[in-house]
């Protein structure tokens, strides 16, 4: 909606976009709105006609956008990503593209990427779910993989049509890398993000749960070498998936709770919780049935735990109550705290040491010396 700064009625722009949409900015003669739309994997530039509310949509099938800036005469700037092209500078000039920066070539030249398939399956109950594959730089298509599953951050988040380093890191490494969007996620309509409200670890298990089987049906995965993984709600999400399934062999969970009620007056997610679970003097029993912790009882998938000791997310009191159910339990297990950090990791050491130990700790739980490529000719 657009408000005069000096007060008056709303004007709805559009009324009828069932998509998350953002960074609103007028075009420079003030006839339009341009904002950045999620949209099936996708995040592209809309712009939205003040008068006839006309949405007309650019880069479609192009790439990701990740943010944008309107300049003089209708030119704008954009950083743009593709499956195989890091986030780059784009320049869109009366409807043309040019690219205008050319960070990555150097690099991206002399490396190997992952062959990355869009995919789309049914979940258990037949919504229809989209996700991505990536391959390893030279697989060979005789051969079965080890495979890591990682569930995006959100749950309101979204995989999608960009470059995304953390999977081609695994895939150089020899795995086949599962991305799946699972309800909850944006970008696919209210219904589908709304199908999460008060279902945490339900639905979006199913989904991502059919995207392993999905690679599995296709002949990319050996189902016996299954890894899982994710950050913020990805790590949430891990914590309800091993607490579901013996299925995977490794995991790790970064940056994730698993006790709800630990968090109650601690996190900064108060007045959310409070709307989707109720207050928990009040509905305890949901806050209690929405805890993986509940069910610790029923890991036996050595995990590997993370997250950074400032992290006011998701505070880091979340892991250490994991870590001490799990290391009493006597599942295999280690716990990583990062000095000062947040929610994300801002130091580069920090980043690299992260990355080190997902590797170590996938290889050696999911990717063993004694299970080596299945060759099924």
């Amino acid at each position: 909606a657009i408000v005069s700064s000096v007060g008056g009625p709303r004007q709805l722009v559009h009324t009828s976009l069932d998509r998350d949409v953002s960074a609103p900015q007028f075009t420079s003669d003030g006839q339009a709105v341009l904002v950045s739309v999620q949209d099936s994997g996708e995040r592209y530039l809309a712009r939205i006609d003040r008068t006839s509310a006309r949405l007309t949509r650019s880069l479609r099938g192009e790439g990701s956008m990740s943010s944008f800036s309107v300049g003089a005469g209708g030119t704008v700037a954009l950083i743009l990503s593709k499956p195989h092209l890091p986030g780059e500078v784009f320049l869109l000039e009366s409807g043309d593209q040019r690219r205008l920066t050319h960070t990555n070539d150097d690099l991206l030249s002399g490396i190997r990427l992952a062959e990355v398939k869009n995919i789309h399956f049914p979940s258990r109950d037949g919504t229809e779910i989209e996700g991505w594959i990536f391959m390893p730089p030279g697989h060979d298509s005789k051969l079965r993989y080890p495979t890591i599953l990682r569930i995006h951050g959100g749950p309101n988040g979204m995989y999608g049509v960009a470059f995304n380093f953390e999977a081609q890191f695994l895939a150089a490494n020899g795995y086949v890398v599962v991305i799946t969007n699972p309800r909850g996620s944006s970008g696919y309509g209210e219904d589908f993000s709304m199908a999460l409200w008060q279902k945490w670890g339900i639905p979006d298990f199913d989904d991502v749960m059919a995207g392993v089987d999905h690679a599995i049906a296709e002949g990319y995965s050996d189902p016996d070498r299954l890894g899982v993984g994710g950050w913020s709600y990805g790590g949430i999400l891990t914590n309800y998936a091993i607490t579901k399934t013996d299925r995977f062999s490794g995991a790790i969970t970064g940056a994730s709770m698993a006790l709800l009620i630990a968090n109650f007056g601690h996190d900064h997610y108060q007045l959310g919780n409070e709307r989707e679970w109720g207050l928990p003097w009040e509905n305890r029993e949901m806050w209690e049935d929405l805890s993986p912790f509940n069910s610790v009882d029923k890991i036996v998938t050595p995990t590997l735990i993370m997250g950074g000791e400032q992290d006011w997310n998701v505070p880091i009191q979340n892991s250490e109550q994991l870590y001490q159910a799990l290391r009493r339990r006597g599942v295999p297990t280690q716990l990583v705290v990062y000095p000062g950090q947040p929610h994300g990791l801002r130091v580069p050491s920090y980043q690299k040491d992260r990355l080190e130990r997902y590797l170590a700790w996938y290889d050696q739980w999911v990717k063993t010396p004694d299970k080596p490529v299945t060759d099924e000719s």
